[in-house]
């Protein structure tokens, strides 16, 4: 199986993509970008999450890093302060958001993936603008494993 992975990954050329752990897309997402993954911590990272095992797969359509924006929201449906991003942060209460929590989304251009905890930990959450028409409005449109709307840092997914 894991050469499966590998192989689709390198089929892929410079098209990235998401892996997730159950079929129909369901379950812990995993960014893949190309390289090797000969085990499960390699595509599972620094996340407190371990799965053995991938299921289901679609790519991911970016745009040039440069041209990424975000905007968080400090209410669901978009209400509240909210902060517009261009930058990767591996802190989000150091770049100035007050909150743990991101309630809702607008991706501008591109896609991000926004981790539970600092330094590009936890759950990872893949946004792109081409899903969802870029909007999130709460945090259960996440993914289907998102069980909390805590998201502590995010980066732009490089094309």
């Amino acid at each position: 199986f894991q050469l499966e992975i590998a192989a689709i990954v390198h089929m892929a050329g410079s098209c990235l993509w998401v892996g997730y752990e159950y079929p129909e897309f369901q379950g812990q997402q995993f960014i893949l970008e190309k390289g090797d993954y000969a085990c499960y911590q390699a595509w599972s990272g620094n996340s407190s999450y371990r799965t053995e095992h991938m299921l289901s797969f679609r790519p991911i359509k970016c745009a040039k890093h440069s041209d990424s924006k975000i905007t968080l929201y400090e209410c669901e449906d978009f209400m509240g302060s909210k902060f517009e991003m261009c930058e990767d942060y591996p802190s989000l209460q150091a770049m100035g958001w007050c909150s743990k929590e991101v309630p809702s989304i607008k991706v501008n251009s591109g896609a991000w993936v926004g981790y539970q905890f600092p330094g590009y930990r936890g759950y990872q959450y893949i946004y792109e603008r081409d899903r969802h028409q870029g909007e999130y409005r709460c945090y259960n449109e996440y993914g289907t494993q998102a069980h909390t709307n805590q998201i502590q840092s995010m980066r732009r997914i490089q094309q």
